[in-house]
């Protein structure tokens, strides 16, 4: 009885050692690689050389084989590159892609995410500007795009949904009726992301979580000690600061603060697009395909996405069809609740009429110019 026992165990030791050679053959024989370059596009949102160039990047932070059929680590980052942009379930990404378990689909996600979330890479492609030169080359770029000086990014919130948390899931219940975080993100004029917290609960008000963002902290001190050039734009969600300027509520048509909404929400729109542009590219984080981890290894999902997101900006990578990703995006932002924001120290009148100034400037100088053309014929 114990013989027929150990042969029957050892058959069945026999038959897993046969399962996993199997799975690592199917790998080696159907690369991934190997597919048209407009399909691997589709399937892992970068193209093959912007992706060998990320597994340079990550492979010293993933996990080392540990054994001869071990995943290999450009199987796991395209694994996870599969999920991040199609979203749904571990199981059917693991079936649509060379064949893993949804074990193996797990693993190869927490590897490739916690390496994506380790202090070195994110201070690497999330990087809030510092430096006076840092920030004078954001501002110059929001100058020469929409003409309003010192600005050194825009700041949004966007939720995230995921599934009911099971501890405190009061704080995750957002007003639009499902759970999700509120991911707070600072862009720049090129719709790079200079700043991300994914931390806090969607039932966290935009402003509350501006409220303890280390930036908020450091654009006061830049102020506090004389040196507030610069500020950010805001929607109406958040409070008038100098270091923070908002849209002028009820603004006469015609006037100086109509000129100027015009302008900051010209400028303020790269925070749309650029939350358009995340969502769109790595569609995990959009609203109806729901992260169904817990909210904190979802905070760190959103954290890699943001990160890929950089990556494939910074390289000139854009998708086919963002334009429609973008409006689909912006249909399932979350309302706006506008709050009265005082201008208590008369910071942004002071902007709008530097811009109403210059506005008149400019068109003084359009009319000097078409009649100085107009006069030409008679001299």
């Amino acid at each position: 009885m114990s013989g027929a026992y150990f042969l029957a165990a050892a058959e069945e030791d026999r038959k897993r050692r046969q399962v996993r050679v199997n799975k690592r053959v199917l790998r080696e024989q159907g690369s991934p690689l190997d597919l048209p370059d407009d399909e691997f596009l589709k399937l892992f949102r970068l193209t093959k050389p912007l992706f060998k160039d990320l597994c340079a990047v990550l492979s010293p932070f993933l996990p080392g084989r540990q054994y001869c059929n071990a995943i290999p680590p450009d199987i796991k980052i395209l694994t996870a590159l599969a999920f991040y942009g199609q979203g749904g379930y571990q199981k059917e990404v693991g079936t649509s892609l060379l064949g893993l378990s949804q074990t193996s689909v797990h693993d190869c996600l927490r590897d490739v995410t916690n390496a994506l979330n380790s202090p070195k890479i994110l201070r690497k492609y999330i990087k809030f500007p510092r430096t006076s030169q840092e920030l004078e080359e954001v501002s110059r770029g929001f100058f020469q795009e929409y003409g309003i000086p010192g600005v050194v990014g825009c700041v949004d919130g966007s939720h995230v949904a995921i599934i009911r948390p099971c501890d405190n899931e009061g704080a995750y219940f957002n007003r639009k009726n499902y759970h999700s975080i509120n991911v707070l993100i600072i862009c720049d004029s090129k719709l790079n992301i200079l700043y991300v917290d994914a931390s806090f609960g969607g039932a966290c008000p935009d402003s509350h979580v501006w409220g303890h963002c280390p930036v908020n902290q450091f654009m006061q001190t830049l102020h506090a000690r004389g040196e507030g050039l610069y500020c950010l734009l805001g929607d109406s969600a958040y409070a008038q600061r100098p270091w923070l300027m908002t849209p002028v509520l009820r603004a006469g048509a015609g006037s100086p603060d109509e000129y100027y909404n015009r302008l900051h929400a010209s400028a303020r729109s790269v925070a749309d697009r650029c939350v358009g542009a995340l969502k769109g590219r790595w569609r995990c984080m959009l609203a109806h395909k729901v992260l169904r981890y817990s909210p904190i290894k979802a905070g760190k999902m959103v954290n890699a996405c943001v990160v890929l997101h950089n990556f494939a900006n910074q390289a000139g990578l854009v998708m086919e069809h963002q334009e429609q990703l973008l409006q689909d995006v912006l249909v399932q932002q979350h309302v706006l609740e506008a709050v009265e924001s005082h201008d208590v120290d008369g910071s942004r009148q002071a902007l709008v009429g530097r811009l109403w100034a210059a506005r008149n400037a400019c068109m003084y100088q359009v009319d000097y110019n078409r009649h100085c053309d107009s006069n030409q014929y008679f001299t």
